[in-house]
């Protein structure tokens, strides 16, 4: 079978030009849009410790949603055939990223706490099907640092 491929296309816009460009660390905005034809932009920045907009969106939290997103989608996908009904899902996800003395950095662990209801199905057999999500999730397949899952599950 061919492998099949995806491809992706965004456009990042830097709007934080004050006027002098970057000609210091402190006169120039993070702000930047995200955007991608037919859908709503989005209003970035850096994370406010690194002199970003807390009002924007920054991509640490953006890495860190798409981990929880994606886990969520393949977790809907693997009960839904496994015939474990979820009536509501709902998650409070964690990174850490930690710096070197150099000021870069990476993510050291994310923990995905998802609330999970179900309605048809035993709820062993949900906490398991995260096992399987984990393994099937796109994003969490792409990254370099450890993601665990601490799920709850509940009978509606």
């Amino acid at each position: 079978m061919a492998k099949q491929e995806h491809h992706y296309k965004l456009h990042i816009a830097w709007t934080g030009n004050s006027g002098t460009g970057t000609s210091g660390y402190r006169d120039y905005d993070r702000s930047h849009v995200i955007s991608a034809a037919g859908k709503p932009d989005i209003a970035g920045s850096s994370d406010p410790a690194f002199r970003g907009d807390a009002g924007r969106w920054n991509p640490e939290e953006l890495l860190l949603a798409s981990v929880s997103a994606c886990h969520k989608l393949w977790y809907l996908h693997v009960c839904a055939v496994a015939g474990v009904v979820v009536t509501d899902y709902v998650d409070e996800p964690e990174g850490t990223m930690a710096l070197t003395a150099d000021g870069a950095g990476q993510f050291t662990e994310v923990v995905l706490k998802p609330v999970v209801t179900i309605s048809k199905g035993d709820a062993q057999t949900a906490q398991e099907l995260h096992a399987d999500a984990h393994e099937k999730c796109f994003i969490a397949n792409s990254v370099n640092f450890p993601i665990r899952v601490e799920a709850q599950i509940r009978s509606a």
